[in-house]
């Protein structure tokens, strides 16, 4: 059997495969008629070398056993949904606060994302901590979408009833919706910010709660916990500096600040999960707020970038019960040098346990998430019913 080189303009995302696809030793990968479904799982074949047989091609080239055209709907996997969901905050949020049936559109898109956390907590989690490929204008819905799964988490880990922890969920969702645009701005921006966007950021938590009033909300939880995520309790906090803080909003703002701190502006460099943490407890003196988000992260949250005893340098995918040693996809080989097949290893092993996180995400930037998890786990998204 004589094999080609697949190239990547012959393969169409959404549409069945007209050919089988081997492997470099010929063996069977795919099957004529397969459907790849994102741009993810191309790159990530390509890259572990799809090869198809000479004359299987020549065959199709020439029409002689074509593939019946046939409309296959495309399924999304739950990484490409998280992928999106940032682009689906921001339709949300358009033409807001005169946004139609705002209330019942806010219930909807939090009830989704608490459907999807629920199917897989841990790739929920690598979506809020991986962050490179996303667009950085997006930065304001995306980081709603990453502090909301970091509320869910957190408010169940300090077994709130669900209904008050959905009411987080939706003030996540809607703490900053007066300011989605700036935030994107100020992210891309290598200036501070000037005195009239500091007013819009000073009011922007108020003017969201007044809009959440006119649309309908009579929530005191989400009410409250978007006036006040800017407040302290020792009164320094804004717009009006009260030092008797709501709970929620003091989760809320332990979310906020925690997952904006881990994520890279152009002012100014991304903190690493650990330094974040440590500065978090800190600040929360011990508190229940941030031992409930340390002990539901983990030491080596999934997402974080790692260095094994072997040499190996890997992404974190799984936790498990020991917050030091999580499951780790290594890719690349114990001299460093970047692998084409994922090896998934338990740290909890002395062969495999960590060494430390590393600062440099250079060789993971825009790593598809089914390089770390595998086919297996891109399974099409079970919507809620």
């Amino acid at each position: 059997m004589k094999l080609l080189r697949l190239p990547r303009f012959k393969v169409h995302v959404g549409k069945p495969l007209p050919w089988n696809v081997r492997d470099e030793q010929s063996n069977l990968l795919l099957l004529r008629g397969h459907v790849i479904d994102s741009e993810h799982q191309l790159e990530l074949l390509l890259l572990r070398g799809a090869f198809v047989d000479a004359q299987e091609a020549r065959a199709v080239e020439l029409h002689e056993a074509p593939l019946p055209e046939r409309s296959i709907p495309r399924v999304l996997n739950l990484f490409g949904l998280w992928d999106r969901s940032g682009d689906e905050m921001r339709k949300l949020m358009l033409k807001v606060p005169h946004t139609p049936g705002l209330v019942e559109r806010v219930e909807v898109f939090a009830a989704d994302l608490i459907a999807r956390v629920d199917q897989d907590v841990d790739i929920a989690l690598y979506h809020a901590i991986r962050q490179e490929s996303e667009d950085p204008f997006l930065y304001g819905y995306n980081h709603a979408v990453h502090t909301a799964i970091l509320c869910l988490l957190m408010a169940r880990r300090l077994q709130w009833p669900e209904a008050r922890a959905a009411s987080l969920v939706k003030a996540a969702i809607t703490m900053n919706m007066a300011v989605l645009d700036l935030q994107g701005q100020l992210s891309n921006q290598d200036v501070a910010p000037w005195e009239s966007q500091k007013a819009l950021l000073r009011r922007h938590p108020q003017e969201a709660a007044d809009w959440l009033v006119q649309a309908g909300v009579d929530d005191g939880d989400w009410l409250r916990a978007v006036a006040q995520h800017h407040e302290r309790p020792d009164g320094t906090g804004y717009p009006q500096g009260l030092s008797d803080v709501s709970e929620v909003a003091l989760a809320l703002r332990t979310a906020d600040v925690f997952m904006a701190r881990i994520t890279v502006r152009k002012l100014r460099s991304a903190m690493t999960l650990q330094d974040a943490a440590k500065q978090m407890f800190r600040e929360d003196q011990g508190g229940a707020l941030s031992s409930a988000v340390i002990k539901e992260l983990g030491i080596f949250p999934p997402g974080d970038v790692v260095r094994l005893v072997s040499g190996e340098i890997g992404v974190v995918m799984r936790r498990t019960d020991k917050v030091k040693c999580p499951i780790v996809a290594a890719i690349t080989d114990v001299a460093g040098r970047p692998t084409v097949h994922t090896e998934h290893r338990d740290t909890a092993l002395p062969a495999f346990a960590i060494v430390e996180a590393v600062a440099d995400r250079t060789l993971v930037a825009r790593l598809p998430p089914e390089r770390v998890y595998g086919f297996a786990s891109a399974a099409p998204y079970a919507a809620p019913s």
